[in-house]
């Protein structure tokens, strides 16, 4: 479930639907946590630093009205009323992290052009330090123009470059996380596969995280799963942990057996799949599965629903909240987001609402 078109917190995806989530079974317990448990770790948030390392992007947006198909060709004529720009992907886990209440550091890439401007400048309004963002001469900014009229997205069109960072932009972040390391209480990887991610990137700064007994949340990527090993949590949708188990994921019995999967790959702590209107289930390294449903009750749209759920987890995570009480503040966070019309932070005020 990026901001920037990443649906993969609440979007699914198999030949047949999965079977509704248990209510209760052998191997896994659907959970009961009340919403007054949880309200005391969302008090807590404020404080908590989180160094979020990813792939920073432009989130644009053009609204508009339809009232015709165009006689060139058989697309909608969209009336264009106004255009709004907003932190993407990894920056929107951060602006998640601070309107909730934490503290956040990021650590990206951007293009030496108008939108990599345009964001540095907006970080630096919030507070956000500059030392983590590097400019990369050869590289344009990662831009995701999204087409939305009456109230649904019509076309998107990206502006990006994909290929790895540098070898000497790697070296310059492996230095801003060591030196930050020993400030923050959570590390987020917000990985959209837009060349921040790299192998010789993580294989540097989680064995520095673990040393310091950091906790790690990843949003992954599929094809970078072998790189996420021991790792605290790693949220991949339905569709994404059914590819990287090998394990297509279509009932009770499908879905466990990619869970543990995974948990056996990776040597995690926890794997945390989202699976759309079917809510989350979390697998624990200890063997307990833990059931969640999901607390939407309107879906508009799942744009940034993934960065809500890892902001959120990481907040939680540091204000001490065990690993299921952590997922189910995220699962109503993220029930929120998805009522709303494009990337969209939640803020600490709609979180509490929905837990009253």
């Amino acid at each position: 479930m990026s901001s920037s078109g990443r649906k993969k917190k609440t979007a699914s995806h198999a030949k047949k639907p999965a079977d509704p989530i248990p209510k209760q079974n052998g191997s896994g317990t659907a959970d009961v946590t009340s919403k007054k448990e949880l309200r005391p770790y969302v008090d807590r948030f404020q404080g908590h630093r989180v160094l979020v390392v990813g792939d920073l992007m432009l989130d644009h947006y053009i609204w508009g009205s339809v009232q015709r198909i165009s006689p060139e060709a058989p697309v909608p004529v969209v009336n264009v009323l106004r255009e709004s720009v907003l932190l993407g992907g990894a920056g929107n886990v951060l602006h998640n992290i601070l309107t909730l209440g934490g503290q956040g550091i990021l650590c990206s890439v951007v293009g030496p052009d108008d939108a990599g401007r345009w964001l540095s400048d907006e970080l630096r309004s919030k507070g956000i330090e500059s030392g983590g963002i590097v400019i990369e001469e050869e590289r344009p900014t990662t831009k995701k123009t999204r087409i939305i009229a009456h109230q649904q997205q019509i076309v998107r069109y990206d502006h990006e470059k994909k290929a790895e960072i540098s070898a000497k932009t790697e070296k310059k972040f492996i230095q801003f996380i060591n030196d930050q390391i020993y400030r923050i209480d959570c590390l987020v990887i917000s990985d959209y596969a837009k060349g921040v991610i790299t192998k010789g990137l993580l294989g540097a700064i989680l064995p520095l995280a673990r040393r310091r007994g950091i906790p790690v949340i990843v949003d992954p990527k599929v094809h970078h799963f072998s790189l996420y090993k021991k790792v605290t949590v790693i949220t991949p949708n339905h569709l994404e942990a059914s590819q990287a188990s090998g394990i297509e994921i279509e009932n009770e019995a499908t879905l466990q057996q990619a869970g543990k999967t995974l948990l056996k790959k990776l040597g995690c702590q926890a794997v945390l799949i989202t699976r759309g209107e079917q809510g989350m289930s979390l697998f624990d390294k200890s063997g307990e599965i833990t059931h969640i449903p999901t607390e939407a009750r309107q879906v508009f749209d799942v744009t940034g629903a993934g960065d809500t759920v890892v902001s959120t987890l990481s907040l939680a995570i540091s204000a001490g909240a065990p690993l299921p009480m952590a997922a189910r503040l995220a699962n109503h966070a993220a029930g929120v987001v998805v009522g709303m019309v494009g990337t969209t932070a939640i803020e600490k005020a709609m979180l509490e609402k929905a837990l009253s």
